[in-house]
This record gives C-alpha cells, structure tokens and sequence, in this order.
C-alpha cells in the first residue's frame, strides 16, 4: 500500500471514528426531544464508579443503571432539575460535574486552592528555614591566616618567570 493509500485510510478512519458513547441502543428513547435531553443530563452526571467521566461516556453498570433512572424520570415527566435533585438525594453533590455552591460543597469548589496556597506557605516557611540557620563560615584565625598567605605566596610564580600559559 502506498503512502498515499495509508493516509487516506489513517483519514477516513478518523473521520468516521467520532465521539464514542457508550449509550446502548437497548436505552435510547423513541421520542427525540425526551432522548437529547437525556443525553445532556447524561454528560453532566459524574460516573460514581470512574468518577471522571460522564455516565453518557463509561461502560461501568452503575453507570448504565444512571442513564435508564434518568431517562424513565424523564418519561415521568421529571424536569431537568428535578432529575438532578433526585440523583443528589440519592448519590449526594459529587454525582454532578459542577456541585451547587453551598456550604457543604465548599471544600470540594476551594479545596485545590487551599491545599495549593497551604503548599507554598510551607515551602516558603522551609527555605526561609534554611536560610536562617544555614550559618556564615567562622572567621579564619591567626594562624590559619598566616598560612593561607604563605600558600598564596608560593602559588605565585617569580618575577623572572614567565606566566603559564594554558
């Protein structure tokens, strides 16, 4: 197969690829308005068993059972936000992607932040630590003086030699 050939194929491959879902057919509703609201529901229902992804995305069994109880409160005549506040009175805040903004979820919407800006207090605290007590060199003595000058004065080549070149 020639190059040519192969990319065409590695294209037309990805182009039908698409999203995958893991919505079985066995699930999907036969009225359409009811079907792509499910659908939407569905990709904002957090995935109890995978946590990060959609149960519209995860093959787990948790996840199926989510999408036929949100599409048979659907066909119940469930808006979408009573079928949001179903789940969260069955599964708790964690089962939406974006949790509402109340007390109880307050750790789960600053909890990063928090940790990130309790994180560089104590690297600041540490380095700062260090600084202090990393100690300047005591001062050299007398004797060790008088031999650091004589070790120079030896180093230093004659005034009749020539300097090394290196």
């Amino acid at each position: 197969m020639s190059l040519r050939a192969g990319l065409a194929a590695l294209c037309l491959t990805l182009l039908l690829a698409g999203p995958l879902q893991a919505v079985e057919p066995s699930e999907r509703l036969d009225d359409p308005v009811l079907e792509e609201r499910a659908r939407v529901l569905s990709q904002n229902i957090r995935c109890l068993v995978c946590q990060n992804e959609s149960i519209d995305s995860s093959n787990a069994d948790l996840a199926k059972e989510l999408r036929v109880l949100v599409r048979e409160r659907l066909v119940a005549g469930d808006t979408n936000d009573e079928v949001y506040a179903y789940l969260v009175r069955r599964y708790g805040d964690f089962v939406l992607f974006e949790p509402p903004m109340k007390p109880t979820t307050y750790l789960l919407w600053f909890g990063p932040a928090l940790l990130l800006l309790v994180g560089g207090i104590g690297v600041g605290v540490f380095f700062r630590h260090q600084r202090a007590t990393a100690a300047a060199p005591a001062p050299l003595s007398e004797a060790e003086q008088t031999r650091l000058a004589r070790l120079l004065e030896s180093d230093r080549p004659a005034a009749s030699e020539p300097p090394e070149r290196t």
